[in-house]
């Protein structure tokens, strides 16, 4: 019984990835495809990655989506981690209201979430277009990043940032020195996690942006009704982005360990 749950383990875990990933080999497949058919390989060519890098459209897109997930993981990454470390200093009531009040974008449906900005941003006359959706984008990825910090900081010994003090530092200093090395770990997943949202943020976008202002996800909508192989060019190269930096990611580590203990071995026998 034991061998065939087993088998049975195996075989539901290998259709779930092929679930997952089978797609995305399917979009980089025919990235390479030589003619526009989705569904029959004609032969190898690049031409519409040449494509791709000669549209001034998709080169817009990727421009701005960039753009704005770079600011607005960087503002939300330093607003959210401040946010954390005052709330670890706060009262209790207070510190659970604002984390109901935190939690309510990531459990609100998108779609409630955009017609809320684009109701505030029309109500107060605010022209849409590129700030209105970094506005939109910092705001919901805030909640991200003090959702990252706030376990690492209730793992503090919460009079580390007094004991820095009694030594000489001054709150800053503290801050700075002692607590924010200590929770880098949360920091980083935060960003990380701020910048794929807003990366991959589709229903806030469209609603919050102004005529001429569009990211990969809206340039991708507006095009997915009719047969453009230049999208799958543009999958393709987002595949080859994320793959990379999870290789690094992980490998870079990994290399830093071993000459760690490559020289923890040769200052020992020395």
């Amino acid at each position: 019984m034991k061998k065939k749950s087993g088998i049975f383990s195996k075989i539901y875990l290998w259709v779930v990835l092929a679930f997952f990933y089978l797609p995305i080999f399917y979009v980089v497949f025919f990235s390479f495809n030589r003619s526009k058919s989705l569904t029959r390989f004609t032969g190898f060519s690049t031409k519409w990655y040449e494509a791709m890098f000669n549209n001034r459209s998709i080169m817009e897109a990727i421009w701005y989506t960039v753009l704005i997930a770079v600011i607005a993981t960087i503002v939300s990454t330093f607003v959210g981690t401040i946010t954390a470390i005052g709330l670890s200093k706060s009262k209790k009531i207070v510190k659970e209201i604002v984390t109901q009040v935190n939690n309510l974008p990531m459990l609100n449906p998108e779609i409630v979430t955009a017609i809320g900005f684009m109701l505030l941003f029309s109500s107060l006359r605010i022209k849409t277009g590129f700030t209105t959706m970094l506005l939109a984008h910092i705001a919901f990825c805030i909640p991200y990043v003090i959702l990252s910090v706030m376990p690492r900081l209730r793992t503090l010994d919460p009079n580390i940032a007094e004991a820095a003090m009694d030594l000489g530092c001054t709150p800053l200093q503290a801050m700075f020195k002692v607590i924010i090395p200590q929770i880098k770990g949360g920091i980083v997943a935060g960003a990380l996690a701020a910048f794929s949202m807003s990366f991959d943020d589709f229903v806030i976008s469209l609603f919050t942006t102004g005529p001429g202002v569009s990211n990969i996800s809206i340039y991708v909508y507006s095009n997915v009704k009719r047969v453009n192989p230049t999208i799958n060019a543009l999958s393709a190269v987002i595949v080859y982005v994320v793959t990379a930096v999870l290789i690094i990611v992980n490998v870079v580590p990994m290399i830093r360990e071993r000459r760690k203990k490559k020289h923890e071995t040769i200052e020992k026998t020395l």
